[in-house]
């Protein structure tokens, strides 16, 4: 997996001055995703890079990936969009599926990710990292226009 560390952002986030708590308590605030607000402002598509990254980590089946995306921001309660998903990446030839049994249960479909699939999470990551850094740069921009120290006119407004 070393390709892909090679690829995360470079930006490092330090908790605010204000934040309250110890810097653990602050990352793991970070990590709660509330699935609602990720829903609206996700970026278009952002399922297919979510489960070829997924996917990269270990195979793995439907049910699975659901329980598994839910930290990206994803709710549980669409599994049609998924399977249409994961449906799209093998038609693509990026992701491979195969039946498994199971002693336990009704055999599973189970995905993983093809050399094709790989190339395409790295291009996955180097676009949402151009995307991030231009989100940077427009929150810092506003960051500095809303601080005291900032420019003299009103935030985010004409003025």
């Amino acid at each position: 997996m070393g390709w892909l560390a090679a690829a995360r952002p470079t930006v490092v986030r330090t908790p605010p001055e204000t934040a309250a708590g110890t810097p653990q308590e602050y990352r793991a605030r970070q990590m709660v995703v509330d699935t609602d607000l990720a829903r609206v402002v996700l970026p278009k598509n952002f399922l297919r890079p979510c489960l070829l990254l997924l996917l990269h980590e270990s195979p793995a089946h439907g049910y699975e990936l659901r329980e598994r995306l839910r930290p990206l921001g994803f709710n549980r309660d669409d599994p049609g969009r998924l399977y249409r998903a994961l449906r799209s990446l093998e038609e693509a030839e990026l992701v491979r599926s195969a039946w498994q049994s199971s002693a336990g249960g009704p055999d599973r479909r189970t995905y993983e990710l093809t050399p094709a699939g790989e190339e395409r999470l790295l291009e996955a990551v180097a676009e949402l990292q151009a995307m991030h850094e231009v989100l940077d740069r427009f929150l810092l921009r506003c960051a500095d226009t809303a601080s005291p120290d900032g420019p003299h006119r009103a935030p985010y407004g004409p003025g």
